[in-house]
């Protein structure tokens, strides 16, 4: 049977969840919803948006109008309000904001998501990144302490750095599916990492190969 991501999105949000990232989500008494940055609870100014695809708009750019290549870094921009009709237009525009995640999560939640080790995804690549397989330990660690902390990815990671070794440079709390409880009693919607990304195995290639380039001898000169 085919899940009904709408359906557990309704469940969730009937359960106190009302966060996901950086996103408040204001159920309505109409059955529609209003969403904002969560540090904009208190303004008054914030611009209205009543079209689900404005998400889309809205994701794209931090404050300073700069291109966000990572949705799940936290850089969302300040100052909107989206209003949706029903929880249908709530799943899209959550869609927009963080791709795929609370389709994670429900597959989380029915013990379908398996994550895959550090050493296995870059065991994997070929070409250009198959460098990446010549990473070390701890230049590998300090790396995943540094690009997936919550100050660069506002994800969980699920995975280890290989199938015998735990990650060591995160935070618990940053290796934890469970969801926070908030200050107000309201819970959030954890957004999850169960495989390294794009972004993370280039960065594993740039330090192979800056170590690699740093280990060569220096050409000699000429006449030499």
């Amino acid at each position: 049977m085919k899940r009904n991501l709408t359906q557990a999105l309704e469940s969730w949000i009937a359960a106190g969840f009302r966060s996901i990232g950086q996103i408040r989500i204001n159920p309505q008494q109409d059955g529609s919803y209003e969403l904002h940055h969560t540090e904009d609870t208190d303004r008054e100014d914030l611009q209205l948006h009543t079209a689900v695809e404005d998400s889309r708009t809205l994701s794209f750019f931090d404050d300073a109008n700069v291109y966000r290549p990572l949705k799940t870094a936290p850089t969302l921009r300040h100052g909107w309000r989206l209003h949706v009709r029903d929880t249908r237009e709530l799943r899209t525009a959550l869609d927009h904001f963080y791709p795929a995640m609370t389709a994670l999560w429900l597959s989380h939640l029915d013990g379908k998501l398996p994550s895959v080790p550090l050493r296995e995804t870059l065991g994997r690549q070929t070409g250009m990144y198959a460098a990446t397989k010549r990473l070390l330990d701890d230049e590998g660690q300090e790396l995943v302490g540094k690009a997936c902390a919550a100050s660069a990815c506002a994800k969980r990671m699920l995975w280890s750095f290989s199938a015998d070794q735990p990650l060591t440079h995160l935070p618990a709390a940053d290796l934890s599916s469970e969801p926070r409880l908030l200050a107000d009693g309201t819970r959030e919607i954890p957004l999850l990492c169960q495989e390294a990304c794009n972004i993370l195995v280039a960065a594993c290639r740039e330090v192979v190969k800056k170590r690699e380039r740093a280990q060569s001898p220096a050409p000699k000169a000429e006449g030499h």
